[in-house]
């Protein structure tokens, strides 16, 4: 039977690629791994990994992108989420991002989760998320 053992990495479309890798790297504390042309493709990519969980992260930026922010009402990616651990890291992310002034809703509770959602610079949401034990239960 064919399956598949988890996600590979994420790639995601940037306007500014100093930009993106800055404010990646500072609040997911991630390095580069990987930095180069495709010339066939016309496009520049970063690789960022997360050293604890071995996340790769691709920012992407094409020649000629219209420089229009993400709008998760087009089709394609919605949003990236990540799990945290415990209630306690989620709030602990919600200081992070409050002392860096990084745009953020405030976590929203509910019977089966809670989330901080807060967004790049390019307005992709990104969600960190916890999943609280008698959900996990429900789900299986």
């Amino acid at each position: 039977m064919a399956t598949i053992t988890g996600i590979s990495h994420i790639d995601l479309t940037v306007t500014d690629l100093d930009r993106s890798e800055t404010w990646y790297s500072e609040l997911l504390d991630m390095k580069r791994v990987l930095d180069g042309r495709n010339d066939a493709q016309h496009f520049d990519a970063r690789y960022l990994v997360h050293p604890d969980t071995m996340l790769i992260l691709g920012l992407v930026q094409h020649d000629g992108t219209n420089g229009a922010p993400f709008d998760e009402h087009r089709v394609g990616l919605d949003h990236l989420s990540l799990n945290v651990a415990s209630r306690s890291e989620l709030d602990a992310w919600q200081e992070r991002v409050a002392e860096r002034a990084i745009q953020y809703t405030p976590i929203a509770e509910s019977e089966m989760w809670d989330v901080l959602v807060v967004r790049d610079p390019d307005n992709i949401q990104l969600e960190f998320f916890y999943m609280k034990p008698e959900a996990a239960t429900l789900l299986g």
